[in-house]
């Protein structure tokens, strides 16, 4: 398959290149990062979506895709299927697939799970918003890029799915943390604590896969100096996103909204920027109620 692929940083160049070594023909454009390994150069956004039956973009916010959508539709061959799997807000997810649907073109928002491990080693989640006709001609890319692609409905609904999840794992992630600093000073043992909780009803994927505390549970972050699987600015990301959703769906989200507000306050107050999101734990550690 001839392939475009727009946006080809730490998570996009990888994907690129696990699409070229399974045979596709695969075009890239980037402002600034290096070609990967199979990937040949366009010279623009249009460029790489000339030809091709799918076009990926892998981009930074909503701005960019609607702005990167306007110069790649009119590029792109009727029935071709724009794919995006950038992390934005629902809104722009669904502005850049009318676009493309007012064109004749297929669309698909469908961010990703499983970080830049799991885009290196094509074992990433998908969650995808977008007509079977659109998931069904995608599919086998997911395939290589990914162990995993779930239908989530009508465009959008990846996004949708996507921040949904991460506003879960934000919250259970910072109150695991709050209970490890709560048992230290109670004078429990962390292994107790962990061998409690994760075979309770306390447990989540926070305690038992990604533990924020060093030495406890499976090799995690937190062993590695805290240094990012998933970043905490990337956790404010798409917690911001949630909130963003949840004040145009008017829902009601306090948890998700304090969430966002202590990971705003660990980036951009404290000393968060650029260490894994379970380094709430250590900050907790260091505080009292007051």
């Amino acid at each position: 398959m001839k392939i475009g692929f727009i946006g080809l940083g730490n998570m996009g160049g990888p994907m690129a290149a696990n699409l070229a070594k399974a045979g596709h023909e695969v075009t890239g454009f980037d402002l600034a990062a290096p070609m990967p390994e199979g990937v040949s150069k366009a010279d623009s956004a249009a460029g790489a979506a000339t030809g091709a039956a799918v076009v990926i973009t892998m981009l930074p916010n909503g701005e960019i895709l609607k702005k990167v959508a306007a110069e790649i539709i009119p590029a792109m061959d009727k029935g071709a299927c724009h794919a995006d799997c950038s992390t934005v807000d629902v809104d722009s997810a669904r502005a850049a697939a009318d676009m493309a649907m007012e064109a004749g073109l297929l669309a698909i928002d469908a961010p990703v799970s499983g970080g830049v491990g799991g885009a290196a080693g094509g074992t990433l989640t998908f969650m995808a918003g977008g007509s079977q006709e659109a998931f069904d001609t995608v599919k086998p890319l997911f395939d290589i890029m990914g162990q995993k692609a779930v239908h989530c409905g009508p465009s959008g609904n990846g996004q949708a799915a996507k921040i949904c999840n991460n506003m879960i794992l934000g919250a259970t992630m910072i109150v695991t943390c709050e209970a490890f600093a709560l048992a230290d000073k109670l004078g429990l043992d962390r292994q107790a604590m962990f061998d409690v909780v994760s075979t309770s009803s306390g447990s989540s994927w926070s305690m038992n896969t990604y533990c924020p505390a060093p030495g406890v549970g499976p090799q995690s972050p937190s062993d590695n100096g805290y240094k990012p699987g998933f970043a905490s600015d990337l956790m404010l990301k798409d917690l911001r996103l949630a909130m963003q959703a949840a004040e145009s769906a008017d829902a009601d989200t306090p948890i998700g909204q304090a969430a966002m507000e202590l990971y705003a306050q660990f980036v951009e107050a404290e000393d968060g920027k650029g260490t894994d999101f379970s380094a709430m734990l250590p900050r907790f550690e260091a505080r009292g109620r007051g």
